[in-house]
């Protein structure tokens, strides 16, 4: 079987281990004769599933035992909304770190549910890096400081995260959860649709302390309460099974692989073979982010010309290598490299940019 190497920005690869483990089970799942996504949310082996990959995900990540983990749907989206409806409470304002096009999508939706300031932005950088915690002013009375771990679109990654004392600090890590070691307890919140980094789209990871969501305001509707997904242990309604399944099983070949801090070594060294080849290009491709804050994640790049751009993605997508054009708002080109982004596929691309540049420099 040939498959091609898979550069998208989310959904994004799965690791082959992955899917082949879920083709085998995926008509007769532990001999119950039927396919995990026929079975009741409400029986035995579905909430074994669901209580396994809880188990593993704080286990991965080293989640204390005040933090409860949440299977949601609606993506990260959703969540940009739910987080103020939850939080945003009177007399209280959503300070919004702004580093780019998702951070700017949390506050747009904060701003519907209350008050709502900018503590930092680096648009005057065009977003190509992150701010530092001398530039991020926080008031007293600010219910929570949301920042975007990694913006996807811009290629940028916050290699230390700002605390703020009694603060909470709420993170959407959806294009960098489990890619490197984190301390959570450093955050009242974190969240991250799956689509990248924990299996397929369907299914958003909500890791939020105890305190924070003990009693969610009365005056929203049952489904958008925190509350109610924890008390039913992300059961309240039906889930969005199979990806739960798929990020249970997503979750084991992390571990097999050695955990997040080997896999986190893994990234840098596949990453770093791309990053080379931009900066040992002479000007011949361009670096978008700044250095300092480069994500290992999302590389974002130009080359001198949209012609050349152009006839890069062309030729790339000829040789088997798919989803390497930039977003949309933004053009350009990007090599999405999560977890299931091989080495090998790195160096691959790392080969034939080098290649494209000697034919056309």
């Amino acid at each position: 079987m040939s498959r091609v190497h898979n550069f998208n920005a989310g959904p994004a690869a799965i690791p082959l281990e992955v899917l082949e483990k879920a083709q085998a089970e995926f008509i007769n799942f532990e001999n119950a004769g039927m396919s995990i996504m026929e079975m009741s949310h409400r029986g035995a082996i579905y909430e074994r599933v669901n209580q396994e990959a809880q188990d593993l995900l704080r286990e991965l990540l080293n989640i204390p035992n005040n933090y409860k983990i949440l299977f949601l749907q609606g993506g990260a989206s959703t969540q940009f909304a739910t987080i103020p409806m939850n939080f945003l409470t009177e007399g209280k304002v959503a300070a919004i770190v702004d580093t780019g096009a998702w951070a700017g999508k949390a506050k747009k939706e904060a701003e519907i549910i209350g008050e709502t300031i900018v503590a930092a932005s680096t648009k005057a950088d065009s977003y190509m890096r992150t701010p530092s915690q001398e530039e991020i002013v926080v008031p007293d009375n600010a219910a929570y400081v949301h920042v975007t771990s990694n913006e996807t679109i811009g290629g940028v990654q916050y290699k230390e995260f700002p605390t703020f004392g009694n603060i909470p600090v709420i993170a959407d890590m959806s294009s960098d959860i489990l890619s490197r070691p984190i301390d959570v307890s450093q955050f009242g919140m974190i969240y991250a649709g799956a689509q990248k980094n924990l299996g397929p789209s369907g299914v958003t990871i909500v890791i939020v302390r105890d305190d924070l969501i003990a009693e969610s305001p009365k005056t929203i509707p049952a489904m958008f309460r925190y509350d109610t997904h924890s008390k039913a242990n992300s059961l309240y309604n039906t889930p969005p099974s199979f990806a739960v399944y798929m990020v249970g099983l997503t979750l084991k070949w992390i571990k097999e692989k050695g955990g997040v801090a080997e896999l986190a070594k893994i990234n840098e060294a596949k990453t770093k073979l791309i990053y080379d080849v931009i900066d040992e290009s002479n000007g011949f491709y361009i670096g978008c982010a700044q250095k300092q804050n480069r994500s290992t994640m999302n590389i974002t790049f130009r080359i001198k010309s949209e012609d050349l751009e152009k006839q890069f993605l062309k030729e790339a997508e000829a040789a088997g290598f798919i989803g390497l054009k930039g977003h949309r708002d933004v053009g350009g080109l990007r090599a999405s490299t999560y977890n299931a982004v091989s080495y090998e596929s790195c160096a691959q691309l790392a080969q034939f940019m080098k290649t494209f540049m000697q034919a056309n420099a």
